[in-house]
């Protein structure tokens, strides 16, 4: 890309995986045993403009690395990783789908449902022997690097409930909100709506210590669903195990640019 020019990357290390904001710049670190070559591709803050592709320059204990100078939280960014293609083994490396980041702590965007998905021609007699050499990109959310100090915690602690006294209440964040009269009807359905006084005070009256959440990690919509006019509600089709699902992340930030 021309635009590569413009980002300096040095070798960075490889002891933290994911994108990881130092206050200076950002280190990328991703694991793969078999891989041959990744390029680390940055986005415009639209998602849909490659401004960048640069080559993870270390690979150190099977994790690929790089650091960027000056790159800034915010910044989006996905991976082309290069190695065998070869399913009968296991192995299907296939650069022309771009990778999500398993350790990114924010997605951008939404997935649009399309063939180029697959590493493989689905149309085919091999199937998913054969190889696919459509671009996944446009139809792939992004990974977003955020700043890990831009939450104030503002000195909680969480409360060490010994075991013997702890008592576990499981919930979904909408089901138990959303239809709840005693909350503002902007704070329905929300995270905000489970951390209300009137949710806290009732979840403590029923004698509960602890809440466990069903899956609030970011997962998608299955086509088939949307065919249907309908929504994946209770999230067990995992997409990014450390990105929340939740619409308000997805809004617009600064670019991350330096």
């Amino acid at each position: 890309m021309s635009n590569s020019q413009r980002f300096e990357i040095t070798a960075g290390y490889s002891h933290l995986l994911g994108a990881n904001f130092d206050g200076q710049g950002v280190n990328f670190a991703l694991f793969s045993a078999h891989a041959e070559r990744v390029e680390l591709c940055l986005y415009d803050p639209s998602g849909k403009t490659e401004i960048a592709r640069l080559e993870l320059p270390e690979y150190t204990h099977e994790v690929w690395h790089g650091y960027i100078p000056g790159l800034q939280p915010g910044a989006l960014y996905g991976y082309r990783v290069y190695g065998p293609y070869d399913p009968e083994n296991g192995h299907r490396f296939n650069p022309n789908k771009l990778l999500l980041d398993p350790y990114a702590r924010e997605l951008a965007g939404d997935i649009a449902w399309n063939e180029a998905h697959f590493a493989y021609d689905l149309y085919h007699d091999d199937k998913d022997l054969t190889f696919d050499s459509r671009d996944s990109a446009p139809f792939t959310p992004k990974c977003r690097v955020i700043d890990p100090n831009e939450f104030d915690w503002q000195d909680k602690n969480r409360p060490n409930v010994p075991w013997p006294k702890t008592v576990i209440y499981e919930t979904h964040v909408k089901g138990f909100t959303q239809l709840n009269t005693a909350l503002p009807p902007e704070m329905r359905g929300t995270f905000d709506g489970m951390s209300h006084k009137s949710t806290v005070d009732y979840i403590k009256s029923l004698g509960i210590t602890s809440v466990e959440l069903l899956p609030v990690h970011w997962f998608p919509d299955d086509q088939h669903l949307l065919d249907k006019g309908l929504k994946n509600f209770w999230g067990y089709n995992t997409l990014n195990f450390f990105g929340p699902r939740h619409p308000l992340l997805w809004a617009a930030r600064h670019s991350g640019l330096p």
